[in-house]
């Protein structure tokens, strides 16, 4: 089973690189663009064959290691 975790910054928490590629590609010409955040995606490859028990253990290392909580949100995708 294969789970993807996107991990995000909460909004209202400064987001420099997200700025710095939008001011990039306003300067590129592409000035439809009046947003940027920059998150990561973790793929995840797992031996758990039950999609419960797996997106419970996938929150758990959310939560320890995989975001900071405190300034960042995640969303966990299973694909089975």
């Amino acid at each position: 089973m294969k789970a993807i975790v996107n991990v995000f910054l909460k909004e209202g928490v400064l987001d420099p690189q997200g700025k710095a590629v939008h001011h990039a590609l306003g300067s590129l010409g592409f000035d439809n663009v009046t947003d940027v955040r920059i998150g990561k995606q973790i793929v995840l490859q797992l031996e758990e064959s039950d999609s419960v028990k797996a997106r419970k253990e996938i929150q758990e290392m959310a939560e320890t290691l995989l975001a900071n909580t405190v300034i960042e949100d995640y969303e966990i995708e299973i694909v089975e």
